[in-house]
C-alpha cells in the first residue's frame, strides 16, 4: 500500500531536527524546532485546483523549505509524513 496525493498536494518527509544547537547545547525532544526542510516522497498530478490550472513543478527526490505550520501530518507504515500543497513550499534546495 502506498500513498498518492491528489491534485496539486505533495508527500513530504522532514529532515531530521537538529538536536544541539550551535553553541553545543544539547535539546530535549519537545524543545526541538520542527525541521522546515523535507525531502518530496510523492506528487499528485496537478490539474484544475479552484477553478486554475496547476502545473507540478515539483518531483520525487526534491529538497524543499516549507511553511512551518503547514501541511497535515500523517503516521504510515511507522514513518512520519507531511502532506502540503505544491503553494505551501516556500523554496527548493539545491
Amino acid at each position: 500500500m502506498t500513498i498518492k496525493p491528489l491534485l496539486d498536494k505533495i508527500l513530504i518527509q522532514s529532515e531530521e531536527a537538529e538536536e544541539t544547537t550551535k553553541s553545543g547545547i544539547v535539546l530535549a525532544g519537545p524543545a526541538q524546532e520542527k525541521p522546515q526542510i523535507a525531502r518530496v516522497v510523492a506528487v499528485g498530478p496537478g490539474g484544475m485546483v479552484d477553478g486554475n490550472e496547476v502545473t507540478m513543478t515539483l518531483k520525487v527526490g526534491d529538497r524543499v523549505i516549507i511553511s512551518k505550520y503547514a501541511g497535515t501530518e500523517v503516521k504510515f507504515d511507522g514513518e512520519e509524513y507531511t502532506i502540503v500543497r505544491q503553494s505551501d513550499v516556500l523554496a527548493v534546495v539545491e
